[in-house]
């Protein structure tokens, strides 16, 4: 059993920025890598939401890291459900497609979604041969309710994954109100996914409530977004604005007593901060290790 805590991304431009995570003489995306992996030993990829992977890439992350080291990698926004611009697929992909465009998962030529996902799973061997790649992060829009085609959709996405560890995050209600969340629970399950336990705003359509349960055998996810409710309920926030939000340590003391109680549960816990505005999802990670005595 283990029980890894670290961030989503280590090249955020407001952590660069910021100056205050990175020593000075820390300036190369090589280096950076490097200098994290010696702080945390999970790291969230978020680059492959926005972007195709690709080995080459991941070949050189895990070449930079320590032995032990773990990259949770989130899946590629087309899958998920999100509009994504032609330009954010490889170029004879593009070419194939024709002008630029907005694609949505469903509109997408089947053939191309069927290359994407072989592409997508090409990309990831060479951290799955090093012995480092955790788990592949699904995380779902709001708009993915729950219901029929919600279901179908979920359990689409983790057997196009078949061979991997994929854990899943919902951000609409439904998937958790009242008997849903059984519903939910029960799907995951008997798909062999991850549940991913969100602390996040509230009140919202696009919040869900943190539900401590453990649906692998073998692995838990906590996603830790911050509590900003302001801004999680602004239409047109930035990231940066969404996610302002540093922990105290009366609430990651209380995060940490939760966190242990459902690592007594699974097999593997990993939990990511993505407060990811400047070094506050760093400075909250270092304390909750601290906290958890690891």
């Amino acid at each position: 059993m283990s029980l890894l805590v670290g961030t989503a991304s280590w090249t955020d431009k407001s952590l660069v920025d910021c100056g205050r995570f990175y020593p000075p003489e820390v300036k190369t995306p090589e280096a950076r890598l490097r200098f994290y992996a010696s702080q945390f030993s999970l790291v969230e990829v978020d680059s492959s939401y926005y972007a195709m992977p690709s080995a080459a890439t991941a070949r050189l992350w895990a070449e930079r890291t320590p032995p032990g080291f773990v990259f949770n990698v989130k899946a590629f926004r087309l899958f998920t459900g999100h509009k994504t611009q032609t330009k954010a697929l490889h170029a004879d992909l593009r070419q194939a497609l024709g002008a630029d465009r907005a694609l949505y998962y469903r509109g997408t030529p089947a053939e191309v979604r069927d290359e994407l996902w072989r592409r997508f799973a090409e990309a990831l061997a060479p951290l799955a041969q090093a012995g480092k790649l955790g788990l592949v992060h699904f995380q779902f829009p709001p708009w993915l309710v729950a219901g029929r085609d919600g279901y179908a959709h979920v359990r689409h996405c983790v057997e196009r994954m078949a061979g991997h560890t994929v854990s899943v995050e919902f951000r609409h209600r439904s998937w958790f109100d009242g008997p849903r969340c059984d519903a939910t629970l029960a799907l995951l399950r008997e798909l062999g996914a991850v549940h991913t336990v969100v602390d996040g705003p509230q009140g919202h359509d696009h919040s869900v409530p943190a539900v401590w349960q453990v649906t692998h055998p073998g692995h838990a996810l906590v996603r830790l977004h911050g509590r900003n409710e302001q801004a999680w309920g602004v239409a047109g926030a930035s990231v940066a604005e969404r996610f302002d939000y540093e922990y105290a340590e009366d609430e990651l003391a209380e995060l940490a007593a939760a966190i242990a109680r459902l690592a007594d549960r699974a097999g593997d816990t990993h939990v990511i901060f993505n407060n990811c505005n400047e070094d506050a999802g760093q400075r909250n990670a270092r304390t909750l290790l601290r906290l958890l005595g690891t």
